[in-house]
């Protein structure tokens, strides 16, 4: 990829912070109380809400993966002057001991990586989960996280791993896994907030840190995160974007405010404002 050099030319919105709005049957996030949008709409809104044109959705908040409804949010994207930079996907058992359903997993997967390329979205990111009680295996997540990336291979599609689930997706786990996969088509998603949830402000960053090491074109900014009890704890933003410079990430920063610290229109305004500011 060729990445823009100005600062709020690599800034992007992620559609999961506006989840209560988007009108899909696979968004268990939307609020009848509040107006509905489809996605088709979402490059416009964060166009004009925002100033930004890069855009980083998620895929239930598609409301069809027809091909017409496909080619509508495309043309929806070039009209509002906009592109993908990211596809956010949900989450499947990379580590289970179940080959079958390890097998099911790479198949989601492959199927929004073809989603990906035919909406223009030059790589996506693949949650990954843990049946309770499951430890990570690295190897059985490799092994097939492998495969997912042989054919990211074939598509020209970057398989990216986000740092979300304290237990599945520690920053750590999922830099043992890019180290044993090797792949350049599977990279880190560093998160700057949710390691924040579960362990203190130094494993965050270092976390962040490990991960930047294997960041190829995305990390999410957040500047607060909400954790057990509904405590807000505070993300040092200067410290993270330092880190990021010091790691030479030439990507984009999509905000994925955490609606649980506030209004998301107003937390996104914000997010924006300070990564200008750390990125001038």
């Amino acid at each position: 990829m060729r990445f823009p050099a100005g600062a709020r030319e690599r800034l992007a919105v992620t559609s999961w912070p506006f989840r209560a709005y988007i009108e899909s049957p696979t968004n268990p996030g939307r609020k009848a109380e509040m107006p509905g949008i489809d996605l088709t709409e979402f490059p416009k809104f964060v166009s004009e809400k925002f100033g930004v044109r890069n855009i980083n959705p998620l895929g239930s908040h598609f409301r069809s993966t027809d091909p017409a409804y496909l080619e509508t949010f495309r043309a929806a994207v070039d009209k509002a002057g906009s592109r993908l930079v990211d596809l956010g996907l949900g989450g499947r058992n990379f580590y289970t001991s179940d080959p079958a359903l390890r097998r099911k997993a790479v198949d989601f997967g492959c199927f929004w990586i073809d989603i990906a390329t035919k909406i223009g979205s030059p790589s996506v990111r693949q949650h990954l989960d843990i049946a309770k009680g499951e430890k990570p295996d690295v190897a059985n997540a490799a092994e097939a996280l492998n495969s997912l990336a042989e054919y990211g291979t074939k598509r020209n599609i970057v398989i990216n791993l986000e740092n979300d689930s304290a237990v599945a997706e520690d920053p750590f786990v999922l830099t043992e896994i890019v180290e044993k996969v090797n792949s350049p088509y599977l990279r880190s998603l560093p998160d700057f907030g949710n390691t924040l949830i579960k362990h203190d402000a130094e494993y965050s960053e270092k976390g962040v840190a490990a991960m930047l090491k294997h960041a190829y074109n995305m990390c999410h900014v957040k500047d607060a995160v909400e954790a057990d009890g509904g405590r807000v704890l505070k993300v040092d933003l200067r410290r993270m974007f330092e880190i990021a410079k010091q790691s030479s990430f030439r990507g984009f920063y999509s905000m994925e405010f955490d609606t649980g610290t506030g209004d998301p229109i107003a937390g996104t305004k914000r997010l924006v404002e300070e990564s200008l500011k750390y990125l001038g």
